[in-house]
């Protein structure tokens, strides 16, 4: 590793340590480049200015599902901004955490689709697990202030995460809701010319919009269709 790297981790708490390796070069590649030292500059000069940071670990989803292991990719847009709530994987809280509506409605629609009855509490750690990378395209938010860190440069590196997974020659399957996560469309699509990959849409799992059309996530079916695509009927158990 450069001396140059070794700075930038301690300065910016981004560490590629407990990363899957296959994961590595792309995160390196991205904190050395003029965006990833600008945004690491960014977060310096807001912890300096004692801003509260969410999640302590923002490439959670990185060291928990290897590239090599990706079978379904689940896109969500910046993480939880309340106390204790992100914990580095789109969705998902930690366990103990009050379940916030949306993710309600996700355990909801499993349950009809496959009688999955809902989770005691809103870790997906064990999807994560089983090759679902639950991935948010900006990963810090700040305390209360939603869509904070967004356009500081995170999407620059979360853009070639999902292009990653898009070049893999396996099958993967993209579940897009809502529209912020239906725009890496085009994206994951130039990678996809021979259709080896599915691409399911829906609106947003939010309350606002999961029962509204045109394409109301309520009743969507996903997750038993990547099931289905990816041949293994014990996922999102």
């Amino acid at each position: 590793m450069s001396d140059l790297f070794s700075n930038l981790e301690e300065k910016s708490d981004l560490s590629i340590a407990g990363l899957h390796a296959d994961w590595q070069d792309i995160v390196q590649d991205f904190l050395q480049a003029a965006t990833g030292q600008s945004l690491q500059k960014f977060l310096q000069e807001r912890r300096a200015a004692n801003a509260i940071i969410y999640p302590p670990e923002p490439l959670k989803a990185l060291s928990l599902t290897a590239l090599q292991d990706v079978r379904i990719v689940i896109l969500g847009q910046d993480p939880y901004h309340g106390a204790g709530q992100a914990e580095g994987l789109a969705f998902s809280v930690a366990q103990g955490v009050k379940i916030p509506p949306s993710l309600r409605n996700m355990f909801k629609e499993r349950e009809r689709d496959l009688g999955i009855p809902p989770a005691a509490h809103g870790s997906l750690m064990n999807w994560a697990a089983q090759g679902i990378l639950l991935l948010n395209t900006t990963l810090t938010v700040e305390d209360g202030l939603p869509a904070s860190h967004a356009k500081k440069g995170w999407e620059q590196l979360t853009d070639k995460i999902i292009e990653a997974c898009a070049k893999k020659a396996s099958p993967v399957a993209f579940l897009l809701w809502g529209g912020h996560a239906q725009a890496k469309q085009e994206l994951i699509q130039k990678h996809n010319t021979d259709q080896r990959h599915l691409i399911l849409k829906a609106n947003h799992p939010s309350p606002l919009s999961a029962l509204r059309p045109p394409e109301p996530f309520i009743g969507c079916g996903h997750f038993k269709a990547a099931r289905q695509f990816i041949g293994d009927n014990t996922l999102f158990s």
